[in-house]
């Protein structure tokens, strides 16, 4: 039977100064923010009388009776992605309220069995990151969509790939509102109906998920990968190696 001399660790390719153990204390957080939440709205079509925008509009009144500050942006004149600069006034302006934004809502009309061309160019046009902001991470997200015959979850499903994508926290609840034409009256207001309560629902969901997560959304995703890659190294490890230091240093005769 074969000794071995020196004893193998259980993870070799772990770099252990980097890896930082949870802190409930960051996770605690005493002094939470008091202003009121800010979400941000997204919808998915340019036509006069669009019902992913009627059901954002709907979605905001409700966020607003909540206590949120909330935005709609206007995709109309946002240019196709790569068709011009970042540097467009209303490529600017959507990454501005995306940065201002602790919480998002998405609104797509089906096409074609997948989100609109329009809801992607918008979701294209906000990067990863920026030199060092990441405009969407951390952030919360509710998803919902409008079809114009039966009930789908085409659109939502696909607007949840991409919230996983751009590292938001996507809540579990989400609204599909089958015939759009049926549900609104000619006011442009929501009728009464279930697909109204789950819309109502949704919402509450993401003020809860953003009340709870955005004083802590920056720890929530500190990675180990990302603190190698930058060399920072976990400040409980950084005090215990000092505090180390000090202990074996030599004493003045």
């Amino acid at each position: 039977m074969t000794h071995l001399e020196t004893p193998v660790s259980p993870f070799p390719d772990l770099d252990p100064k980097f890896l930082a153990q949870v802190d409930q204390e960051r996770l605690d957080v005493a002094a939470p923010s008091a202003h009121p939440p800010r979400i941000l709205l997204l919808y998915g079509s340019l036509r006069a009388r669009s019902f992913s925008r009627l059901l954002v509009e709907e979605a905001a009144r409700i966020l607003d009776a909540l206590g949120c500050e909330t935005r709609i942006f206007d995709p109309r004149d946002l240019p196709l992605p790569d068709a011009t600069g970042p540097d467009h006034p209303k490529v600017q302006e959507l990454r501005a309220l995306s940065q201002w934004s602790e919480g998002q809502v998405w609104c797509s009309p089906e096409r074609h069995g997948a989100i609109s061309g329009v809801m992607k160019a918008q979701i294209d046009w906000i990067p990863l990151e920026i030199g060092s902001v990441r405009p969407t991470q951390g952030k919360t997200l509710a998803v919902m969509q409008v079809s114009g015959g039966s009930q789908s979850f085409n659109a939502v499903n696909t607007l949840r790939l991409l919230g996983r994508w751009m590292r938001m926290i996507t809540i579990p609840n989400q609204s599909s509102v089958a015939m759009a034409y049926k549900e609104f009256g000619e006011n442009d207001r929501m009728k009464p109906s279930s697909y109204y309560e789950r819309v109502v629902d949704v919402m509450e969901e993401l003020v809860k998920f953003t009340l709870l997560t955005r004083d802590r959304a920056d720890y929530l995703v500190d990675r180990y990968s990302e603190r190698k890659a930058s060399g920072r190294i976990p400040e409980h490890v950084a005090l215990a190696a000092e505090a180390m230091r000090h202990e074996t240093a030599p004493t003045a005769p």
